[in-house]
């Protein structure tokens, strides 16, 4: 019992169950976004959005065309709602907090001779063999 305590109490596992649960919130309301609001804002300004009745038959076989369709159209709008109401607003909070970091000092090098990278503290290039200026 001690160790399942342990696992359940890391911090990766309560983190990933929070990021579900919320996730699986945030789902409801993009879906509700794109239902409620987006989609009778396309049949306000193109006609009914509804495309399930677009089907065509071969030997016998119905193709469901408009329910692929429909399915796609959800899905890009899904997407595009959460990219910008989510992805571009969150990549312009991390911008602007980032702003005043230094970048890290570079690791590597390239070689002079043979353009491979190497490590900064090597004196001698470790594919070519020449010897790297101080």
């Amino acid at each position: 019992m001690k160790g399942f305590k342990q696992f359940m109490m890391r911090g990766n596992v309560v983190d990933l169950a929070v990021a579900v649960v919320m996730g699986a919130a945030f789902g409801a309301v993009v879906t509700a976004l794109v239902k409620d609001l987006i989609t009778p804002l396309i049949a306000a300004i193109v006609g009914k959005p509804d495309f399930s009745a677009i089907q065509f038959e071969i030997n016998s076989s119905k193709f469901l065309l408009g329910d692929f369709v429909n399915a796609l159209l959800s899905f890009l709008l899904v997407a595009a709602a959460v990219y910008f109401f989510v992805v571009l607003p969150a990549n312009a909070l991390l911008a602007r907090m980032r702003r005043g970091e230094a970048p890290p000092d570079p690791t590597t090098k390239e070689c002079p001779e043979c353009l491979s990278v190497i490590p900064i503290a090597a004196r001698r290039c470790a594919f070519c063999t020449s010897p790297l200026p101080e």
